[in-house]
């Protein structure tokens, strides 16, 4: 059984803008959340991270381009990607 969430690769999709009240245009993520998601070591609490990531793109309508670059990523990286353990249409 693949550790989905173990596993997880960072949120980042390597845009890195910071234009959006210090959250980058690709990910919705701060330089300080992007610090914390490497901390992180278990798979709840990168599961409750990327939940509230995703419902934070869902509000700003940046998940359709997030969601497939993530995917993308993981995919490459050669790992199950999380989305498809989460409740949302991503």
């Amino acid at each position: 059984m693949a550790k989905t969430w173990k596993n997880a690769p960072s949120p980042c999709i390597d845009v890195c803008k910071f234009k959006r009240k210090g959250r980058c245009i690709g990910c919705s993520m701060s330089r300080e959340d992007k610090a914390s998601f490497k901390r992180l070591d278990s798979k709840d609490d990168k599961k409750a991270f990327l939940t509230a990531l995703v419902e934070r793109l869902k509000e700003q309508g940046g998940l359709p381009f997030w969601a497939t670059a993530y995917r993308r990523k993981c995919e490459k990286q050669g790992v199950p990607c999380p989305l498809d353990k989460l409740p949302v249409d991503a």
